[in-house]
């Protein structure tokens, strides 16, 4: 049997146009829709075949906001046996390495976990590098970036795509593994599946119940800080070359200009 948690995340809705907050230039979740995110649907996917293949439990872990639920609610509905969803205002704006200790703080108290998976990076904030800072955390090996994953009793073996090729990589149990989009198809939630998640309550935990002291999360606590934001330029009119014979030359003459040959 393999137990399973899989770090999921509520995210600004992709097709949104996203405002910062004017006094600390995080980012205004309140102003946009969220939903869960896209690679984490695949987390939970491949959390799921490998509790078919070799039983065991699923768990969800979550930090965020109260709208966070509606994420949460998503990967129990796909088939995910229990949640966690780390709610606390004090969490707020906190950078990736403080996010990474609150997520491992959490991860200790999770009885016979074996096994963490997590997507290789989110769409909002693109670090992509919390799920090694928990494995330094919680000293675990860890396996990044993956785009085939298995579990072969206490072996866990994977597939990392790189640009100098791929690599076959393997760790022993336990670990925390991230996947790439390449990952596997997400399942759509059943009929069954979105009436049982209904009847599972998350249980909600705060930085202090975790055992987190005060002055430790949160945007004024955080070791990176955003000093100003310049909105992005209206886009311009493009410009316009007539071919009067020599238009070959006047196109490589712009992008000669432009710095792009």
């Amino acid at each position: 049997m393999t137990n399973v948690v899989v770090l999921i995340k509520h995210v600004p809705d992709y097709t949104a146009e996203w405002t910062l907050s004017a006094d600390d230039y995080t980012l205004d979740r309140a102003a946009v829709d969220g939903i869960i995110d896209e690679i984490n649907e695949r987390a939970v996917e491949a959390a799921l075949q490998i509790k078919e293949a070799n039983g065991g439990e699923v768990t969800v872990l979550c930090a965020g906001p109260a709208q966070a639920a509606d994420a949460i609610r998503k990967a129990l509905s796909m088939g995910a046996d229990k949640a966690i969803h780390i709610q606390d205002d004090a969490v707020h704006g906190s950078d990736a390495v403080q996010t990474a200790y609150l997520l491992a703080t959490a991860l200790g108290t999770v009885e016979g976990v074996e096994l963490v998976i997590a997507g290789n990076e989110s769409s909002d904030g693109r670090a992509g590098a919390v799920p090694a800072m928990i494995a330094e955390y919680l000293d675990l090996p860890h396996l990044t970036h993956l785009r085939k994953l298995e579990v072969d009793g206490e072996a866990l073996r994977g597939e990392r795509e790189t640009d100098d090729g791929i690599f076959n990589v393997e760790a022993s149990l336990p670990a925390i593994v991230s996947v790439n989009e390449k990952i596997n198809d997400p399942r759509f939630p059943s009929f069954k599946g979105i009436m049982a998640a209904k009847k599972k309550t998350p249980e909600v935990l705060t930085a202090a119940e975790l055992g987190i002291e005060d002055g430790v999360m949160g945007v004024a606590n955080a070791g990176s800080s955003v000093t100003g934001v310049t909105p992005k330029p209206p886009r311009a009119a493009g410009e316009r070359v007539t071919d009067e014979g020599d238009g070959g030359t006047k196109v490589a003459e712009y992008l000669v200009g432009q710095k792009i040959i």
